[in-house]
């Protein structure tokens, strides 16, 4: 079973998403929190595999709660918001989130996005995908890589550069000719190495260092 926890500081959207999630068989709602401090508090608690977090909630705001529990290691989390900005996008991912989704999803994409998440991959919307991609565009690469890059083996480098395309474990399986199992493992010890709490941060750094 896949442990969820659901924050958002509206009862009616937290019903409404534990509604959708209950579909599925195999996802379980362990919790629920209307402000990010309580989220924090039961991610430790609890340890569910996904947080499914609002961005936009009283005192701690979902960007700083999603800080807290990717970087303690307590789960993994799923920003669903009904605010496409750039600084909720950015906020989000550069916190650790390993995914962003928008609170206009369907039910089906949302429990698809949750197991994926829960299987290690990362989850963007497609109404923001474009303009993440843009935004690097834009960016001028860096005149030196990262000093973290220099730990990593060549393999690691080139699963890094997966990464930074947007390659699942399986397709990143795929392009290395190895068993997912071995994928998922590689792309643990990048995260290790790189200090990373997503491979949508290391996606994110793979852009900036010029290496995707």
């Amino acid at each position: 079973m896949i442990r969820v926890l659901l924050a958002d500081d509206h009862a009616a959207v937290r019903a409404g998403m534990r509604l959708m999630l209950e579909e599925a068989t195999d996802i379980e709602i362990v919790g629920e929190a209307a402000d990010g401090a309580v989220a924090v508090r039961q991610a430790s608690a609890l340890r569910p595999d996904v947080v499914l977090m609002d961005i936009r909630m009283p005192g701690t705001d979902g960007i700083r709660a999603t800080r807290e529990i990717t970087t303690a290691g307590h789960a993994d989390v799923l920003v669903l918001t009904t605010f496409d900005l750039d600084d909720y996008l950015f906020g989000a991912l550069r916190a650790g989130a390993a995914g962003f989704l928008l609170k206009s999803v369907e039910p089906a994409t949302l429990i698809d996005a949750v197991r994926r998440i829960a299987a290690g991959d990362g989850i963007l919307a497609p109404e923001v995908t474009r303009r993440l991609l843009s935004a690097f565009a834009e960016t001028p690469a860096p005149t030196t890589a990262p000093a973290a890059l220099d730990h990593l083996t060549g393999r690691e480098r080139d699963v890094l550069a997966a990464l930074g395309r947007g390659l699942s474990n399986a397709d990143l399986a795929t392009e290395l000719a190895i068993t997912e199992a071995t994928a998922k493992t590689h792309v643990s010890r990048v995260l290790a190495k790189l200090g990373c709490t997503s491979r949508v941060q290391a996606a994110i750094l793979a852009k900036e260092a010029g290496i995707a």
